[in-house]
């Protein structure tokens, strides 16, 4: 049988583009030593994102040169990136091939996520925000929202008692509601049977619990001390008395930097300022630590109801179950401040 020359001609055409697109993937197969290693790195795409969108996140994430290279594969093989989403680990040794494959059908990556010594919902969401793709604003509407506040059994008040300081790992894409429901989780586990007969015996909620923890943990920056704070407050609790704790009127200024508070400071209107409102406030005044939490609820009997800082600044406190002596322990605290002229 006789090919005619114009047939002839086209499957010529087409077995030499064959040959180049083979020789373009087979020289963007190379190992990286041949082409340049990629920088480690986590690439973000977004649902919906284009090739050209997902390139330029390569880009700027692994190398130009580099991520220009996984581009042009992406396109060779017809790649559709719109359904694709996540955060994609790239690794030093990793060929364009390799991150091509990854992006077109590979597993997103995890981001760990670690916070301890937060205060505020606004530092929280920050941290938030700074990892993941929702954004710090979007976070902090989630956590001030009463209607996904009662999803989880709190108010917009408490709703910060189930952040509990840890690592975790979560996806880039996660929403804020997914967010909350996976941190609802480790919540839910750490409150087991046994720590919530210990709070009900103590006549504490569980959010109760975390915001006198949040108190202590401001009070004192001495782990093998908090147990006894804790018991100072309980003790003031059980005795109906003010909890007049320093750190909820600081809160309540929404200035940590204080060091010395004053009568007029004491006076500051807001739920949280135990000096001007009886009770527990209404809601943790910082993420507290588990430990932390551990401590108010294993919290060793005494019969302290006054605690006053060291005068040797050691970050300890004197304890005691008498006005009289609470008194004595702050003329000489008073003093020592004025010595080192902290006002």
């Amino acid at each position: 049988m006789k090919i005619g020359t114009r047939e002839f001609s086209s499957r010529a055409v087409a077995a030499m583009a064959a040959v180049a697109i083979a020789i373009v993937i087979v020289a963007l197969m190379l190992p990286y030593f041949v082409i340049g290693a990629p920088e480690a790195g986590l690439v973000k795409v977004r649902r919906g994102s284009n090739v050209e969108v997902v390139v330029d996140s390569l880009q700027s994430t692994i190398g130009s040169s580099f991520g220009s290279r996984v581009g042009t594969l992406l396109r060779l093989t017809g790649s559709d990136m719109s359904s694709r989403h996540g955060a994609f680990k790239v690794s030093k040794g990793d060929s364009p091939f390799t991150v091509m494959r990854l992006l077109r059908s590979g597993q997103p990556s995890g981001i760990k996520f670690t916070f301890n010594n937060v205060r505020t919902r606004d530092e929280w969401a920050e941290k938030v925000g700074a990892l993941f793709m929702t954004t710090k604003q979007e976070m902090l509407d989630a956590l001030n929202d009463s209607t996904l506040c009662a999803k989880y059994g709190k108010t917009v008040d408490n709703i910060t008692s189930m952040l509990l300081p840890d690592s975790y790992e979560f996806y880039w894409d996660i929403t804020p509601e997914q967010l909350l429901d996976r941190m609802y989780d480790y919540y839910d586990r750490f409150w087991t049977a046994e720590r919530k007969a210990k709070a009900s015996a103590l006549g504490l909620t569980p959010e109760q619990v975390s915001t006198i923890a949040s108190i202590v943990e401001e009070e004192t920056g001495k782990a093998d001390e908090r147990g006894k704070v804790a018991r100072l407050y309980l003790n003031r609790v059980d005795m109906g008395m003010p909890l007049q704790a320093d750190p909820t009127v600081k809160f309540a200024l929404g200035d940590f930097s204080i060091r010395r508070i004053t009568h007029e400071m004491t006076r500051t209107a807001s739920p949280y300022n135990t000096y001007y409102n009886p009770g527990i406030p209404p809601g943790p005044i910082r993420l507290p630590e588990k430990a932390t939490l551990d401590a108010v609820l294993d919290a060793p009997a005494h019969d302290y109801v006054y605690m006053c800082a060291r005068e040797d600044f050691s970050g300890y406190h004197n304890f005691s179950s008498s006005y009289a002596e609470h008194m004595a322990n702050a003329h000489r605290y008073q003093t020592a401040l004025n010595v080192r002229g902290i006002k």
